[in-house]
């Protein structure tokens, strides 16, 4: 059986702070604010795949009140993710997602960030779907206040 799930997450922009996008540092003069690394795009990507699962949602798995995901890289919850689909015989279809920002443009990173994102998932790089678009100036993303993603999943449950 095929399910679909989708995430998403948004989080302030604020200086002090490394950038993560799609598991990779892009250098920008900000960061995003959060518990862990504040992956908005991986972040996104958890849920979506809880989602098609069956799963709940991230803050189950990874809560901000934890003090084991203080700082931590968002790529453990992917691999957390991959290791639950291993064990329930779950599949990785496709992923798509979407990171909604007006700036820094993250094109130049794209590859690394599915060759990233496939590690941790263990797929192949062509399974995984990322795009970037601005808010044209509107809402807190359109005024760089913050960023914001939104991911699909389509797994095949055995």
């Amino acid at each position: 059986m095929f399910r679909v799930g989708i995430g998403y997450d948004a989080h302030k922009l604020v200086k002090g702070r490394s950038l993560f996008l799609g598991g990779v540092k892009i250098p920008y003069s900000k960061g995003l604010e959060g518990h862990s690394d504040a992956d908005v795009l991986l972040h996104a990507i958890v849920d979506a795949l809880l989602g098609a699962a069956g799963l709940p949602d991230i803050g189950a798995y990874f809560s901000n009140k934890d003090p084991r995901w203080k700082n931590a890289s968002s790529h453990i919850f992917l691999k957390k993710v991959q290791e639950i689909f291993k064990k329930k015989k779950i599949k990785i279809m496709n992923i798509d997602a979407v990171l909604l920002s007006e700036e820094p443009k993250i094109s130049p990173y794209i590859t690394k960030m599915k060759k990233e994102i496939s590690l941790s998932l263990k797929c192949f790089p062509s399974q995984i779907g990322i795009k970037a678009s601005t808010n044209e100036r509107m809402g807190f993303v359109g005024k760089k206040q913050g960023m914001a993603a939104t991911a699909v999943a389509l797994v095949q449950v055995s």
